[in-house]
């Protein structure tokens, strides 16, 4: 690990000289500057992790300097040095972007530690910028696979919503098609990247725990609230929040997410304080939105208000050509993954991916590439090595048989679900582990098909 940089701009020789000295003890790279345009012009030329900045200097004062530094680098951390400290000198320099404020003469301790947790600061400053720019590039949008007119238009559409200040997207499509890959590739290629993006899949848990993750809670507000603690979406503030599965929400909380998005304010659990929260909601579904208004199950003002900007994903088997295009490029990634040679599909593996359904989309597709380049004991694979049509448990395909006019997800779930109660004579805490479900995410199922 390289040593941590600092730059001192002051314009006293001797207090330039003890800085470096200790500055140097403590085992840190020191550069000087006796003005703020020499300061500036270093800055220019070489990296630092904390600015020494003298407020009064001969050509310009601190505070202009430190407003130069903040429109080339936002993460550099500054604290100003000055022998005649007063409030308003403080707060402005603190408005401006300055880590603290430090009256001279220095008792050299004390400046040491505050010097310390300052360049931890700039550490992890630039941590946290680096794995943004990583994620920007990871779900960037040429990330997203797909040739076809549909995949081009859904790019066009998604590009223009990112940049946009709409502050509600509704994304619809069937499991696998990669709606948790939209939501980030639109908050990363807009201008709150450098916010948090925050997501959570409404059926994970209670709907109780559901509003304390989403709205937080006050101490005491409920049994086990021994702290306060914040929601996502008052974590999120200036980014986004994924809902997955919003469709499955509970009747409860659509009426106090509805408030939220009509008001931009939320109240925390045991909360009589309404606190100003912005952050884009990208809210995702699977399920027929529609019908469940229609049976009373979704809040149809909620829809309205979810639905301004609707993003529909296509199925798989709508795209056409771009199927083989996922494939190989699985192929090649699960290739080196498993630092196998370099393996191709066969035309006759092509012809049975190219005929599949499709039902889990891209998401299944990714998974029978995997297996199939695990598995393969050459550098092809055919339509044998290509497991379609079925559910792998610990490698044991389990046959699950397609009629031809197709089946929907839900009905094989709620299948597996009654298998699993009667297999356990209804014990629900064994057919959740059957499942690899926790009992509340169980008798979620159980109650959306009947069945309590």
């Amino acid at each position: 690990m390289s040593k941590p940089r600092i730059l001192i701009i002051e314009d006293e020789k001797l207090i330039r000289w003890s800085l470096r000295q200790r500055f140097q003890e403590e085992g840190y790279v020191v550069d000087e500057a006796q003005n703020g345009s020499d300061g500036l012009a270093k800055l220019q030329r070489a990296l630092f992790d904390l600015v020494m900045l003298d407020y009064r200097l001969p050509d310009m004062t601190g505070l202009d300097v430190l407003r130069r530094i903040r429109e080339d680098d936002e993460d550099i951390v500054v604290l100003i040095m000055t022998a005649y400290s007063n409030i308003e000198d403080a707060v402005e320099a603190m408005r401006l972007g300055a880590y603290d404020y430090v009256s001279k003469p220095f008792k050299m301790d004390a400046l040491m530690l505050t010097v310390a947790k300052a360049l931890e600061t700039t550490h992890l400053k630039r941590e946290v910028r680096d794995f943004r720019a990583q994620m920007r590039k990871k779900f960037g949008f040429d990330r997203i696979l797909g040739r076809c007119p549909a995949m081009t238009e859904l790019f066009e559409l998604i590009s223009s919503v990112s940049q946009s200040g709409a502050s509600t997207i509704f994304l619809r499509g069937e499991s696998g098609t990669g709606k948790d890959l939209v939501a980030k590739a639109i908050h990363y290629n807009s201008d709150r990247a450098n916010r948090p993006f925050m997501n959570i899949t409404c059926t994970a848990i209670s709907e109780t725990l559901l509003e304390s993750e989403l709205f937080g809670h006050e101490r005491g507000s409920f049994t086990d609230a021994k702290q306060l603690k914040k929601g996502l979406l008052e974590l999120a503030a200036g980014g986004t929040v994924f809902l997955d599965e919003v469709g499955d929400m509970p009747p409860s909380l659509q009426a106090k997410l509805l408030r939220f998005l009509e008001e931009k304010t939320i109240r925390r659990v045991g909360g009589v304080q309404d606190i100003e929260v912005d952050v884009r909601i990208i809210a995702a579904t699977n399920r027929d939105i529609e019908k469940l208004i229609k049976e009373g199950k979704f809040r149809e003002d909620l829809f309205y208000r979810l639905n301004i900007i609707p993003i529909y994903l296509p199925p798989l088997r709508e795209r056409g050509d771009d199927i083989r295009l996922i494939a190989e490029y699985y192929v090649d990634v699960f290739s080196k993954e498993f630092r196998r040679p370099p393996t191709n599909l066969t035309p006759d593996a092509v012809k049975k991916l190219m005929g599949y359904s499709w039902m889990g989309n891209v998401r299944e597709l990714r998974n029978v590439i995997e297996r199939a380049v695990l598995l393969s004991k050459s550098t092809t694979i055919g339509p044998d090595d290509l497991v379609v049509g079925s559910v792998s448990h610990n490698g044991s395909p389990i046959s699950i048989e397609l009629p031809p006019e197709g089946i929907s997800l839900q009905t094989i779930e709620e299948q597996l679900v009654r298998k699993a109660l009667a297999q356990t004579s209804n014990n629900q805490t064994k057919a959740a582990k059957l499942l690899h479900l926790s009992r509340d995410q169980l008798r979620y199922r159980m109650e959306r098909y009947g069945l309590i």
